[in-house]
């Protein structure tokens, strides 16, 4: 299905700030594709390189090159802003010093059937840091213990209406957070693609930095999205990892909630127990 250049198909939003080591890798591998019904948006944070001016000269190269510049409050901010400003039906994160997999990635990703119906569609991400690729199927489980590369996932528009965008609390696991939210979410449909998204490299500010209050609020995540979609056993596992954490963070009240919800899944787990061997 062909769009419009005012109403491309894919927004491919970049967020930039002093990136001119690596974005013309990033650059290359979208303007490559063989599909060109695409938008790239360039949200740059006041870089004070030559970021701006490799834009400008591909730009000359590809006419479906945006750029906004100016002070934000981060990654989490600039992909927000990107969200208000695209264009395309799709949209896709793709960071500065990451790419594309191969040319033809996102003429395999429209061609598949499977992505119709849904609103979010996951793949995978390749890596040397994960000795291949990352990381398959994911489950409500597996998702409270490690995340989904946003380099692996494709959003309709309609998805950021029903969850929102990037909480910007969390400084390095915004992107954690969201897809906790649609994951777990009834309102939307998602799907995994048995399919390479794009290059990953690792070492970005949310390898680096420490995002306590993200794994902090992890137990109320897990209390209002998890009951009724994780086993009992999964929720315990799941609290007694954060009762560990609150433990060096010592946040007495934290504590009391984690355990107080703890011995509410014990007791719950008994009566199921008892129930089902009547």
């Amino acid at each position: 299905m062909s769009k419009t250049q005012s109403s491309p198909i894919l927004t491919i939003i970049i967020p930039t700030y002093n990136s001119e080591v690596t974005l013309g890798v990033a650059l290359k591998s979208i303007i490559n594709q063989t599909v060109k019904d695409i938008e790239i948006l360039i949200i740059d944070g006041l870089s004070t390189d030559y970021t701006l001016k490799i834009v400008e000269d591909y730009k000359l190269e590809y006419a479906g090159i945006n750029v906004v510049s100016e002070k934000d409050k981060g990654i989490y901010d600039a992909m927000n802003k990107g969200v208000l400003l695209a264009k395309g039906e799709w949209l896709y994160f793709l960071g500065s010093d990451d790419s594309l997999y191969e040319s033809t990635t996102i003429e395999e990703f429209l061609g598949n059937t499977s992505i119709e119906n849904n609103e979010v569609v996951y793949g995978n991400v390749y890596s040397k840091y994960f000795n291949g690729s990352y990381d398959g199927t994911f489950t409500y489980c597996k998702l409270l213990n490690q995340n989904i590369s946003h380099q692996a996932i494709f959003f309709r528009r309609s998805v950021f209406d029903k969850t929102g965008r990037y909480n910007l609390k969390y400084k390095a696991y915004a992107d954690w957070h969201h897809n906790i939210n649609w994951f777990f979410s009834s309102k939307i449909s998602y799907i995994y693609i048995d399919q390479i998204i794009a290059n990953f490299t690792y070492g970005g500010f949310s390898a680096i930095y420490d995002d306590k209050a993200f794994k902090s609020d992890k137990i109320f995540l897990l209390i209002s999205k998890g009951i009724g979609k994780l086993t009992t056993p999964e929720l315990l596992n799941s609290c007694n990892n954060y009762i560990n954490y609150i433990k060096h963070e010592r946040n007495f009240f934290k504590l009391f909630v984690a355990y107080f919800f703890k011995f509410g899944l014990m007791i719950f787990g008994k009566i199921t127990q008892y129930v089902i061997h009547r």
